[in-house]
């Protein structure tokens, strides 16, 4: 508790964005005790009404659909393509890399080589091709960011466990009759998963952003589904119309995307983080 305290203090802001999260969480998960109407239902008389219009809070979009509804139910889409492809790509890369650096030699090798092949393409443009490939949807948009996510999750496990696997406790582990799963399970992801775990929290945003990328080019949340990106795409032709409104999406996506970067800037400055 008293670590706890100690890094509240030092880290302020990462304390102030896990509140922000934490709001913009619990609004997602409680959406149909929070929304103050159905995200879905439409009115061509109340189209595009400014922010604090009576019964609009902010507003409403093209279509006549509350905007305070919809950003609240489109952060549930928003949140689940930046936590769930990073979380993936965790799992299976910490599996991958640990294995590889473990065993060295030609699998590294080969590991590497073939991870190789997917950094030759920007982050950006491999999402775009990978859902171009697959086509639009939530599931297909998921294993994109997995996928483009999951080459820089390997190099970093494989990399500490390279390390890792050199300490003496390792030998010590090994001369003692501890077999490979075991010396694996215990000393090497204990040693790994920290360093990882940091690094993985700071793909969050990068995630949020690709996805809802995704969904603004079509390639994402198929409409009417809520969701950030989206929003931002069908809001793009009242720009002129009601900047603000249609300014309201992009704004949720940078507040959330921030707090997750800061929050991550505060958990590797964290007792037992990595810079």
């Amino acid at each position: 508790m008293t670590t706890l305290v100690q890094w509240l203090r030092r880290q302020p802001m990462a304390a102030l964005s896990a509140i922000v999260l934490l709001l913009i969480l619990g609004a997602a998960v409680f959406a149909p005790w929070v929304a103050p109407a159905d995200p879905l239902h439409a009115s061509m008389l109340q189209r595009l009404l400014p922010v604090g219009s009576a019964g609009y809070l902010l507003g409403t979009d093209e279509i006549g659909r509350d905007l305070l509804s919809r950003l609240v139910y489109g952060g549930r889409m928003s949140l689940l393509l930046g936590v769930v492809p990073v979380l993936a790509a965790f799992v299976l890369g910490t599996a991958i890399g640990v294995v590889a650096g473990y065993a060295g030699g030609w699998l590294n090798s080969l590991v590497m080589r073939v991870l190789d092949v997917f950094y030759a393409f920007p982050s950006v443009l491999l999402a775009v091709a990978v859902a171009g490939a697959l086509g639009p949807g939530i599931t297909n948009s998921l294993v994109a960011l997995t996928l483009v996510f999951l080459p820089q999750v390997v190099r970093i496990a494989e990399s500490a466990t390279t390390q890792v696997r050199q300490r003496e406790y390792i030998d010590a582990a090994r001369m003692s009759g501890a077999g490979t799963w075991s010396i694996l399970r215990v000393h090497v992801l204990g040693n790994v998963l920290g360093p990882v775990f940091i690094y993985a929290s700071g793909l969050i945003s990068v995630s949020m952003i690709l996805a809802s990328g995704l969904s603004f080019l079509g390639l994402g949340v198929r409409p009417p589904q809520p969701e950030w990106g989206l929003m931002l795409n069908t809001l793009r032709s009242a720009i002129f119309v009601n900047p603000v409104v249609a300014a309201l999406p992009g704004a949720m996506i940078f507040v959330t995307s921030m707090a997750f970067n800061l929050l991550a800037d505060g958990v590797r400055g964290a007792p037992g983080g990595r810079p």
